[in-house]
Parts: C-alpha cells; structure tokens; sequence
C-alpha cells in the first residue's frame, strides 16, 4: 500500500503527530461556530465533517484493531464519518453531510481530543515488533489528514463565495512582485526516463511502481500562466469558440454559463475574483487558479500548445528543488512567480493540470482490505494534476506525487503551464 523508512523512534513520531493535528485546527482558527457547518455542494464536505473523518481514520483503521479496550465516544461516528470505505460499513450519504447539525462543533474537537489521547498512549508503550507495524497506518492517517487540510482550504473558499459579503478568511500580505516573469521554455530531450516513486521514506500507492516511461522531446513554460494571460483568451473570445475546446468541455461551458475561472465577477468592466482575503480586483500577474481541465486544455490549444504529460512534468521537476507558495505560508492564494533561470513556480501556487488519464502505473495493485480502497477505486474518468497549491502542505508534496479531478472540477486551486512537443 505504501513505503515507509526504516521504524522511526515512538518520540519523533508522537511529535509529527501532534504536528499535523495542531495544523488542521490553526486552519480553523479564524472560524465562527457557523462556518463549520455549512455544505456549499456536494463536492465539498462542512469543515466539522472534515475534523471528525480524519479522526474516525485514526479510530477505525488504528486503534479498533490494536486497542482491545477502546471505545469510540459515539459508535454512530462509525456511520456518520466514513467517507467511502466500503469495507468497513455502512457510510452516510456525501451530499447530506451538510444537514446533519449534530454532534457539535465542541463535540467534534472532544472527540479528536479523545483520539489523540489514545494514538500517542498506543505509540507510547508499543512494543517494537508492533511499532514497527503500526508506524505505517499513523503516517497514512498523517498524509491522509494533510489531503484534508487542504479540502479544508478549498471548501472554505466554496462555501464562503456564497456570502454577498465577501467575508475574510485571512489577511493576505500584499504581492510585492511588480509583474509576471516573461513566459519563455526550456526543452528536454528524448529518451527512456523513470517515473513513479521509490525509496524508503512515504508515498501513496498510485505513485507506485517506478517504472519506465518513453519521453518524446518537449519544451516546458518556464512558469504557469497568469490571470492576464488567460484575459487574453477571454478578450478573444475562447469561451465562446467550439474550435478550441473538446466536445464534453464544449457542452459544459454551454449548459453552466461559463465566461469566466470561478470566483471571477466582472463590475463595469473590471474583474474581480473571490479570495480568501475578501472580493479582490484580478491582478493580471498573479498565477491563475480555478479552471478546470476543460478550460485548461482550451487555453491550451487557443496558445498552439498542450498540456503536458504527468511522464513530461515529473521528468522535468525531479531537479527542481520543492519550494513555493504552500499552505504553510498563511497565503492561501497564488502569487506572482518571479523571474529567474530554467522552471519557475513549478511546485506550490497552482495545481497543474496534465493531459494524462488518471490511470494505475504498469503492475499496480491495490492493498487487500479497506485501506486498498484508498485510491486505486478512482481510476476512471479522472485526470491528473501535479506539483501542490498554494493550499498544499509543505510537506505534503514530493516529484511523484498525483493528484486528480474530474475535469469540469474548479473548485480547487487547479491551473496551467504549457507545453509542446519540441
């Protein structure tokens, strides 16, 4: 299911762990009781679901079967928080989350409390042979709540756009970068490249395995692209042109209205976007966020470029050291990527969109039982996204990582970088 280093000692890890409980909850320090409660659609889960379901990972995967005297605060939580392990029971419907008011916010954070209290007495006094076998759950619920914290940024967002009042989220320090980075390339040459983690420290198990992969040349954007890049398709009129968009992509712009990325609203001629910080004027430098593969591979093909291959970025980013604009930063919002040499911005800011199917690497398989159900179940009618977001955990992210969306999803910080064939 995953790899994991040599077995880490009971202290160091007990540390990680309170690390990235204690993140998940300063995410929600700027919150009021009501902002927890709220499901702006389906998609989205309440920021209090969000805080339960981690913890439910921890209970149901790692101490129900190795604490012979746990007992959960509720036994309905088994129900009420299972997202979509369908091994381990019976799971309340996704799009009623937001209905359900009950347990409250206080009873949420009791119960991660509780939680917690049991993890680190379990990791206290484990013997080494079961150290050595729980480490592995522990840095998979660890990694499995850092993909929660960003949902939890991103449904936010969602949720709060909703409001007429543009309410704030965070104060966000100004941009300090004048204007974008020209927009040049860097090209890469043919040949038979690896892909696909290996090692001895975390990875999911769609990174896996390492494989070989033929990689035609190509050239790469030496940064992603902007908002004013993107107004210039707009000016031209790309969202009403079938020419440069695939049939699906076509048909939905038609049937949702699309004009715009989501969160942009034009006043008298002037965009403005919904942040995080508030209802803000687009700034033509910043990187763009929220589009959806659609929309990513049209602006694409209006360019005379494509998306490139996840094979193509992972190959092009293994050299490129992983810093960014991450969660970490308090942003929560892409930046203006400054000029400098050879690939720029290529982690933080913006997921990238590929052209590349989601799809399992050449000898896949998924892990017997309910953790294999983790993600190898999503392989279909999916594509996929590298490099984190302005959203994304530090150390969250890593060349091998893979996310992926439907590709009308724009909800998440979701953008592009070009490339073509050289």
């Amino acid at each position: 299911m995953l790899s994991t280093g040599n077995v880490a000692a009971a202290p160091a890890l007990i540390e990680r762990f309170q690390q990235v409980r204690d993140f998940s909850e300063s995410l929600c320090s700027p919150l009021a009781t009501e902002d927890y409660v709220v499901q702006s659609m389906p998609d989205c889960s309440p920021t209090r679901w969000h805080l339960a379901h981690v913890s439910w990972f921890f209970e149901t995967f790692l101490l129900k079967p190795n604490v012979s005297d746990y007992v959960s605060p509720n036994p309905a939580y088994a129900y009420l928080f299972n997202s979509y392990y369908n091994a381990v029971g019976d799971k309340y419907p996704r799009p009623q989350r937001g209905l359900v008011t009950r347990p409250t916010v206080a009873e949420v954070y009791k119960y991660r409390a509780h939680v917690d209290e049991h993890v680190e007495d379990l990791l206290e006094c484990a013997e080494p042979d079961d150290f050595a076998r729980i480490e592995p759950i522990v840095t998979l619920g660890l990694n499995h709540e850092q993909q929660h914290q960003e949902l939890i940024v991103t449904d936010l967002k969602h949720m709060l756009s909703h409001n007429p009042l543009h309410p704030v989220y965070v104060e966000r320090p100004s941009d300090t970068a004048a204007s974008a980075a020209p927009c040049e390339w860097v090209d890469f040459p043919e040949g038979v490249d690896w892909i696909g983690f290996s090692g001895e420290d975390f990875a999911f198990d769609n990174e896996m395995p390492r494989h070989r992969v033929f990689i035609h040349p190509f050239r790469l954007a030496t940064r992603p692209v902007t908002n004013g890049d993107y107004m210039e398709f707009m000016r031209e009129g790309g969202y009403a042109r079938p020419e440069f968009w695939l049939s699906m992509g076509w048909a939905t712009v038609q049937q949702e209205g699309w004009r715009a990325p989501l969160y942009w609203e034009e006043h008298e001629g002037t965009w403005f976007q919904f942040t995080l910080s508030g209802l803000q004027r687009v700034n033509p430098s910043e990187t763009l966020a929220h589009v959806s593969y659609f929309e990513a591979d049209a602006y694409a093909r209006w360019a005379g470029a494509r998306l490139p291959t996840e094979g193509e970025w992972e190959t092009a980013a293994e050299s490129v050291g992983i810093e960014g604009n991450f969660a970490e930063n308090g942003r929560f919002h892409p930046q203006t990527v400054s000029a400098g040499p050879g690939l720029r911005g290529i982690y933080g800011d913006v997921w990238e969109w590929t052209q590349s199917s989601y799809s399992p690497y050449p000898g896949f398989r998924t892990a017997p039982g309910a953790l294999g159900e983790y993600n190898g179940k999503f392989m279909c009618n999916q594509y996929v996204l590298r490099g984190g977001s302005c959203a994304t955990p530090r150390s969250h992210i890593r060349p091998t990582y893979r996310n992926f969306f439907p590709p009308e999803a724009r909800w998440q910080f979701s953008g592009v970088r070009l490339a073509s064939d050289a």
